[in-house]
């Protein structure tokens, strides 16, 4: 039966890839002939793809929360590069990705095309990437970016760092906290992170071969960044999420 389950699983997401990448190729295609950067269309046809591409995973997802109606710089904790379809599925929207990502096969080259920034950690080129991300953000388009740098096993979260969330105050546009978190059976979920020495290969065998598990999304008060420095948003988003990721007993006790 597991057998069977993967075999399925694993059909199902290549024929998601393998149109994917043909709607790639195509818009490609497209801006060479037109000599111009279609990003908008891309950051719509790539929502519609990371949808398919999230529900060929074994997650069963409940939302909470308002989707913003205003472009906003979305700050979300970092699990697994689940994280990447479950909350692009949302809304149209870029991300900010590690330069590793973009040597990934395929997936790395799908990525690029459906608008993905990347940052190499350590470069310096921090000061150039958050120019791009103030223009994204001036253009009138969503983008999330995780603050930890890096994934966790989701039980706690890492420093978020500011530096990148000066985009939101030189475009003037608010902070949208985002806490993701996987369960199963009431519990934090042991295969859904994507950590360590983690290969791509092996975690995606490993989850398509497991049982269906929960994901919370949750969508909570934007910040506005106005009146915060980039260290002030990063610690209020922090909090923010970390308050959101506690178990439910917790808050309720924290409530009262």
């Amino acid at each position: 039966m597991t057998r069977l389950r993967l075999s399925l699983r694993l059909l199902h997401l290549a024929l998601v890839i393998a149109f994917g990448t043909l709607l790639a190729a195509v818009v490609s295609l497209c801006e060479r002939v037109v000599r111009h950067d279609l990003m908008s269309l891309r950051q719509r046809l790539t929502r519609w793809f990371l949808a398919r591409l999230g529900g060929a995973l074994p997650f069963r997802v409940r939302i909470e929360g308002e989707l913003p109606t205003q472009p906003m710089l979305w700050v979300a904790n970092h699990v697994s590069w689940t994280d990447i379809p479950l909350l692009g599925a949302l809304q149209p929207m870029s991300f900010l990705s590690k330069a590793e990502v973009r040597a990934w096969p395929l997936a790395g080259w799908l990525a690029h095309k459906g608008g993905t920034l990347f940052i190499r950690r350590g470069a310096g080129d921090s000061g150039q990437i958050g120019q791009q991300l103030t223009q994204h953000l001036q253009r009138g388009r969503h983008l999330l970016i995780f603050p930890e740098g890096t994934t966790t096993d989701g039980l706690a979260l890492r420093t978020f760092h500011g530096r990148l969330l000066s985009s939101a105050i030189d475009s003037g546009v608010a902070i949208q906290p985002v806490a993701i978190r996987y369960l199963r059976d009431g519990q934090p979920c042991s295969v859904a992170p994507f950590i360590g020495d983690d290969d791509m290969i092996s975690h995606l065998l490993r989850l398509l071969s497991s049982s269906a598990s929960e994901v919370e999304i949750r969508l909570l008060q934007p910040i506005p960044s106005d009146t915060r420095s980039r260290n002030e948003l990063a610690r209020h988003s922090q909090a923010s999420i970390a308050a959101a990721l506690q178990p439910e007993s917790s808050q309720e006790q924290a409530a009262a």
